[in-house]
């Protein structure tokens, strides 16, 4: 590997490279050499070795007459960097002669070299002359390209033998579609979704991820096929559209903005069902719900499950996504954030997304419904404001659990309208300030301390009436503490974890059909284990469990929180 190194760092610098081009135009360029002269070179070098060799053995201590010793100018590379000497020559080395550039090496050490490149940079390492060009041809360098930036685990040996190169799977297909690949949200109205884009063998497939059927929020999620592309029958990349129940067929795919692209259908004919519209419902509904619509006794669901069918089904022609990221993972987080499927009561289950913000965890939705639609905020959980469940006793009592929740919450309104009022008084005790009137400024900084004084007084007599407060490490509650539904609150799972870590109070956004009157309420936030928790909805008097979805997700986490957060904006101003 030293050796390795020391050759690498040939050429790396700026002045080797010019000094290398000196050298090149004195000897000849290696780069206009054909096949044969290279061989004859490689024949003569290996020559010469051996006469070194048999010289520096006869002799015992190989003189001017043993062919080692060499007339070129000697390489030292350190740190990196490559110096060529010229005024000096070693004439008592007995070893091969050192090579002057990367174009001197082996073959079989370039096409190492090579293979780690990023395949971006394989183009301009062709334009440095025809050796270098020749190299690139080499399966086993495109090969290793696919396998380490796009995770291919197919062994693409058996497709080179199928008539498509490695250079055409990286060249045609990986490299140009690239930007696709990740975690997507359709732009499917109120009800959005998720698509994961993924390199799957020899194909790129879009995988529409659906939640499991109601109320099954730990069973793994389902997925189906929107789109491929492949190589398979022609030297170019080719889509499919897999939409549909008469298998794939000719589509589009056309990526124009940053960060969003659309797939088009040529041949909708392929989703249309011999039975007409009510074969395509009930096999919809088979799909999305699991069970026939005579199965489903509330009128209000179904009208619900209607209204998504027409909704959706306007879509199976042409789509647009647009991309979403996964949070960073941060040492503060509460737990590790990610996706999880919850229940929502009539509208089934529910993707969203757990992040941590500071002081705060955030569930977004990745999929909704008429209500709450897609990229909304639909918890919010102040972390910085537990509550310590009393015994299960008193737990099943839900008059119990509002006094604990809404005495916080009346902390954080009285909080609020503190702030409210302390904003106009720093403003105009600033601007006092700034006229040289300082006595009145300090009036009104002795009128902010005793405020907060009362306020405090009032926090301190508050948390302790509603048996509530920030926790310690000495009065902190346990890891694992008993845990039941309050009687009276409605649950589509009924079995859920009976013990929970923490809990903490929150609120969760409602409101009416089509998104009006939105309002957020008090609620529970319940920390269960690593992979669940739930929420206690007060005033729907409901309670939701969310489960994490385990799938593993390639090229989908944010590089940075601040592109996360920009990403949470940009999808409420998407559904909003």
């Amino acid at each position: 590997m030293a050796v390795c190194a020391r050759l690498c760092g040939v050429g790396q610098s700026r002045r080797c490279r010019r000094r290398q081009r000196q050298n090149q135009q004195d000897q000849g360029s290696d780069s206009d050499m054909d096949e044969e002269e290279e061989e004859q070179i490689v024949g003569q070098r290996q020559g010469d070795e051996v006469v070194a060799g048999g010289g520096g053995g006869g002799g015992g201590g190989g003189g001017p007459d043993s062919g080692g010793a060499t007339a070129g100018p000697s390489v030292a590379c350190e740190h990196g960097s490559c110096h060529v000497n010229r005024g000096s020559v070693d004439r008592t080395s007995t070893g091969p002669p050192h090579p002057q550039s990367l174009a001197e090496l082996p073959p079989e050490l370039l096409v190492e070299i090579f293979s780690f490149l990023p395949g971006t940079a394989l183009p301009n390492v062709a334009l440095v002359g025809k050796k270098f060009r020749q190299i690139l041809n080499t399966e086993t360098i495109w090969r290793r390209r696919c396998m380490k930036e796009f995770g291919t685990k197919e062994d693409l040996r058996k497709m080179e033998v199928g008539g498509v190169s490695s250079r055409d799977l990286y060249v045609k297909l990986l490299h140009p579609y690239r930007h696709i690949l990740g975690l997507w949200q359709p732009d499917i109205g109120p009800y959005g979704g998720l698509l994961n884009v993924v390199v799957d063998g020899l194909f790129i497939i879009g995988w529409m991820y659906l939640p499991p059927h109601d109320p099954r929020v730990e069973d793994p999620m389902r997925r189906r096929p929107l789109f491929r592309i492949h190589m398979l029958e022609s030297q170019k990349a080719t889509v499919e559209c897999m939409y549909g129940h008469k298998g794939p067929h000719k589509g589009d795919i056309q990526t124009g903005k940053k960060d969003e692209f659309s797939t088009k259908c040529n041949q909708t004919d392929h989703h249309r069902m011999p039975g007409g519209r009510q074969e395509e419902f009930r096999t919809w509904l088979e799909e999305e719900w699991g069970r026939t619509l005579e199965e489903i006794f509330h009128e209000h669901m179904q009208e619900l499950i209607l209204m998504k069918f027409i909704y959706t089904s306007q879509y199976d022609n042409c789509l647009t996504y647009r991309r979403i990221y996964l949070p960073p993972v941060m040492p503060s987080d509460l737990l590790h954030p990610g996706l999880f499927k919850g229940t929502y009561g009539s509208h089934g289950l529910e993707i969203v997304v757990l992040s941590f913000h500071g002081t705060s965890a955030r569930a977004t939705k990745l999929t909704g419904d008429p209500n709450v639609p897609a990229g909304q905020l639909t918890l919010d959980v102040d972390l910085n404001r537990p509550v310590v469940l009393p015994d299960l006793e008193h737990q099943r009592n839900i008059e119990e659990l509002s006094r604990l929740v809404l005495g916080v919450h009346a902390e954080v309104q009285r909080e609020e309208q503190q702030q409210a009022k302390d904003t106009p008084a720093t403003v105009r005790g600033a601007a006092e300030g700034a006229c040289g009137d300082a006595g009145a400024a300090e009036e009104v900084e002795d009128e902010e301390e005793e405020e907060e004084e009362e306020e405090e007084a009032e926090r301190v007599t508050c948390s302790n009436s509603c048996q509530s407060g920030r926790s310690s490490s000495s009065t902190g509650p346990p890891d694992a503490q008993p845990f039941v539904l309050p009687l009276g609150v409605m649950a589509r799972n009924e079995v859920y974890p009976r013990t929970c870590r923490k809990c903490f109070y929150g609120t969760g956004l409602i409101a009416g059909h089509g998104f009006t009157s939105p309002e957020r309420t008090p609620g529970l936030f319940v920390l269960f284990d690593e992979d669940r928790f739930g929420f206690i909805w007060l005033e729907l008097k409901s309670f939701s469990l969310y489960s994490r979805l385990t799938d593993h997700l390639a090229h989908a986490h944010a590089p940075n929180m601040e592109r996360f957060e920009a990403m949470l904006c940009n999808m409420q101003s998407w559904t909003s």
